[in-house]
């Protein structure tokens, strides 16, 4: 089984989507949540499903960023899966886990990515674009926001929306479905890099 790590910063819906995936039940091993919030609503999630749930950050009994890669190596981490965690990763973590770590992006990369677009950010933006298509990106994760190589891609079609909130209400109906097909090619080792470009097999 694939040995997963998903991280989080808020209230876990896609987390949700990836416990709950009928698809993922015999393909992975979620072994730890871990987020940047001692009281980060996911973690409830966790306990839900009696996974154990850590904290990155600077207190006493968090776990440090400089030791981040060598925890997940203890857990024989295969996939590091970013779902709405809103902290850059360490660099020694992406040499580490090149290529096992991926991020959901509400949004269609590389449009309306970077440093500050997350949550309703992005979803502003992409509205005050007047952008017509909007939609969800899973992408690699390197050392700058969400530049890393587009893994799948889904678009929603919000020319009618009236409001943000509107677009974010269906992009994260569109990234429960995205996340966890492609944590399943992951775990059947169908998504490879070649010559520059990510392929998802059928």
């Amino acid at each position: 089984m694939l040995k997963v790590a998903v991280f989080v910063s808020g209230r876990g819906s896609n987390l949700r989507a990836i416990l709950n995936s009928s698809k993922l039940t015999k393909l992975i091993n979620v072994k730890a949540v871990i987020s940047n919030k001692a009281a980060c609503q996911a973690f409830k999630i966790a306990e839900e499903y009696s996974i154990s749930n850590f904290v990155v950050g600077q207190e006493e009994n968090d776990i440090s960023y400089n030791h981040l890669s060598e925890f997940l190596k203890s857990l024989e981490i295969d996939l590091v899966v970013l779902a709405g965690f809103l902290k850059m990763i360490p660099k020694d973590m992406i040499t580490n886990f090149r290529n096992r770590i991926i991020n959901i992006h509400p949004a269609l990369l590389p449009s309306f990515g970077g440093k500050g677009m997350y949550g309703i950010n992005v979803h502003k933006a992409v509205y005050n674009s007047s952008a017509q298509v909007s939609g969800v990106t899973v992408h690699f994760v390197d050392e700058s926001y969400d530049t890393g190589k587009i893994i799948a891609q889904r678009c929603v079609d919000i020319s009618d929306v009236d409001s943000p909130e509107e677009i974010a209400e269906r992009v994260l109906s569109v990234e429960h479905e995205l996340l966890p097909y492609v944590i399943q090619k992951f775990a059947l080792s169908k998504i490879i890099v070649d010559n520059g470009r990510v392929k998802v097999l059928p």
